[in-house]
C-alpha cells in the first residue's frame, strides 16, 4: 500500500472572520479522480484554495506528495499542484502557446533560461488538449470550450502529480462538458491525480472515481459516487426532493430532482411502454413521484423488467425473446385504458413489440420520449413507422429529462403541451387517424408472426 498522494487533515478556513470549512479532512490516492459536490457556498472552491496552498487554515494540514503545502514557497508548491481556474477569461492577448509556455515558469531557474525540456513539454501539453492548432490564436479570441483546453495545457505543461480543476464544466455547453471531463478522464488513466469541483452530480457520478459530499463547511459523505448519492445525503444537503437511479445506458448513478413537492405527492395512473432498460428511469422517477405506475409488455429478464419488480410495479411480461401475444395485448390494452397518461420511452420496435406501441395509440394522453431518431431504432419496417407517426401526431415529444412535467401536465389536465413538446392535433383529426390506423393495420396483424417482444 502506498501513502495517498493528498492528506488534509480537520481543516479550519476563516475568511472575513467567517467560518467556510471546518473539520474536513480528505484523502486522495494517486492515479484517481475525485469530485467535489455540494451546493453553492458549501466552500467547494475554498477547498481547492487549500490544496494548493492559496489559503492557510486556521486549523489542520496539507500535504501533497508527502510535503506540507502550507510551508513550500510557489514555486515549489507549483510544481506538486496545478490548478485550472474556474474563470476562463483572460485579460492579456498573448497568444495560446505564450500561454500555456507559463506553465513552466515553475521549472525555470534564475539564470537558467529555457532549455529543450520546456519547449518539449510546452508541445505535449498542447497535442494532449488538442490546441496545438490554436497556438498563434489570441486567448481572447477563442471560445469559451478552448480557452478552457488552453488552461488545462498550461496545468499539464507544469508537469505536477496533482491537478485541481474549479467547475471546469460551467458555461460550457454539453459537448464541452463531456470533451473537457473525458480529457480529464483520460489523464487521470494515465497517472495523472485530480480533484475538480463538479456542479453537475450526473457528470461528477459518471466520470469520478470518488466522491466528496459538502454542505455548511463540513463533509457529508464520502467514497464512490453510488455510496454518496443517495437520496438522503441528497435531501440533507442540497433539500432537494431527488430520485436516484441508474442510468439505462451508462449504468451510473443518476440524479433526476422532482419537483417541489414530496415524494408521493402525486396522484394518477400512468402506464408505461419500454423495453431494453429505456424506461427504468421513468419508472423510478414517476414511482417516487407518487403515480400509480404500470409497465409493458416487456419480456422476462428485461432490465425494465426488474427494475419495475424491484419498485414493486405492476409489469406485463412474456417468456424471454417472445413476442407479444393476444393475452399480453388485452393486459396492456387494459391498462392503457385507465391510465391517466400512458409514456412511450426512446424503445427499439420490432415486429414483436410494436402491438405495444399500437396499444398506446389509444391512450387519451400521451408522452413520447425521443431520444434518438425512430429511423435508427425502427426494426419493423413500414408497419412501425406507420404507428409511430400515429403516437407523434397525438403525443407530446419530450426528451428524457421532461417526461414528468409532461405527465403531470397531462394528469392535471393541463391542455398546453410542455416547453419542449410538440403541439397536438385535434380531436376529430385524431379520431380520423385512429380509424384510419385500425383499417391498415387489422388485416396486416392477423397475418404477421412477430419474432421478439422488444
Amino acid at each position: 500500500m502506498t501513502d495517498p498522494l493528498v492528506r488534509a487533515s480537520d481543516l479550519r478556513i476563516d475568511l472575513g472572520g467567517t467560518t467556510i470549512l471546518d473539520g474536513v479532512s480528505l484523502t486522495v490516492d494517486s492515479g484517481t479522480f475525485v469530485g467535489l459536490i455540494g451546493p453553492n457556498g458549501a466552500g467547494k472552491t475554498t477547498l481547492l484554495r487549500a490544496l494548493n496552498g492559496a489559503l492557510t487554515p486556521a486549523r489542520g494540514r496539507v500535504e501533497v506528495a508527502g510535503e506540507r503545502i502550507g510551508r513550500l514557497g510557489s514555486k515549489a508548491a507549483s510544481r506538486l499542484v496545478a490548478t485550472v481556474p474556474q474563470d476562463t477569461s483572460v485579460s492579456f492577448d498573448f497568444d495560446a502557446r505564450e500561454t500555456v509556455r507559463m506553465g513552466r515558469t515553475p521549472h525555470l531557474s534564475r539564470f537558467g533560461g529555457w532549455s529543450d525540456e520546456d519547449a518539449a513539454a510546452v508541445e505535449r501539453a498542447m497535442e494532449r488538449t488538442d490546441v496545438t492548432g490554436l497556438a498563434d490564436r489570441a486567448v481572447t479570441g477563442l471560445s469559451g470550450g478552448e480557452r478552457q483546453r488552453v488552461l488545462i495545457a498550461r496545468a499539464l505543461a507544469q508537469a505536477t502529480p496533482l491537478l485541481l480543476l474549479d467547475e471546469p464544466t460551467a458555461s460550457l455547453d454539453i459537448n464541452h462538458q463531456v470533451r473537457t471531463l473525458e480529457l480529464v478522464r483520460e489523464l487521470v488513466a494515465e497517472g495523472k491525480t485530480a480533484v475538480a469541483a463538479i456542479h453537475d452530480l450526473n457528470l461528477a457520478a459518471h466520470y469520478c472515481d470518488e466522491l466528496l459530499l459538502l454542505s455548511d463547511g463540513r463533509v457529508v459523505a464520502a467514497g464512490p459516487p453510488a455510496d454518496v448519492l443517495t437520496e438522503a445525503n441528497l435531501e440533507g444537503a442540497f433539500g432537494a426532493n431527488a430520485v436516484v437511479s441508474r442510468h439505462p445506458v451508462t449504468g451510473s448513478v443518476y440524479v433526476t430532482a422532482l419537483p417541489e413537492t414530496r415524494a408521493g405527492d402525486a396522484e394518477g395512473r400512468v402506464h408505461v411502454v419500454g423495453g431494453g432498460g429505456t424506461a427504468a428511469r421513468h419508472l423510478h422517477i414517476l414511482s417516487a413521484a407518487g403515480y400509480d405506475v404500470s409497465v409493458g409488455a416487456l419480456n422476462e429478464g428485461d432490465t425494465d423488467t426488474e427494475a419495475a419488480r424491484s419498485l414493486g410495479l405492476d409489469a406485463v411480461t412474456v417468456a424471454p425473446f417472445s413476442s407479444v401475444d393476444s393475452a399480453a395485448r388485452d393486459a396492456v390494452a387494459a391498462r392503457v385504458e385507465r391510465a391517466d397518461c400512458v409514456v412511450v420511452a426512446d424503445v427499439e420496435v420490432g415486429r414483436g413489440n410494436v402491438a405495444n406501441l399500437r396499444a398506446a395509440a389509444d391512450a387519451d394522453s400521451l408522452v413520447l420520449v425521443e431520444e434518438r431518431p425512430f429511423a435508427e431504432r425502427n426494426y419493423a419496417g413500414a408497419e412501425g413507422e406507420r404507428v409511430y407517426e400515429r403516437l407523434r401526431a397525438r403525443g407530446t415529444v419530450v426528451s428524457a429529462g421532461d417526461v414528468l412535467a409532461a405527465v403531470t401536465a397531462a394528469v392535471e389536465g393541463e391542455t398546453e403541451s410542455v416547453e419542449t413538446g410538440t403541439t397536438t392535433e385535434t380531436e376529430g383529426e385524431v379520431a380520423g387517424d385512429a380509424e384510419a390506423e385500425r383499417e391498415k393495420t387489422g388485416t396486416e396483424e392477423a397475418g404477421q408472426s412477430d419474432s421478439s417482444a422488444t
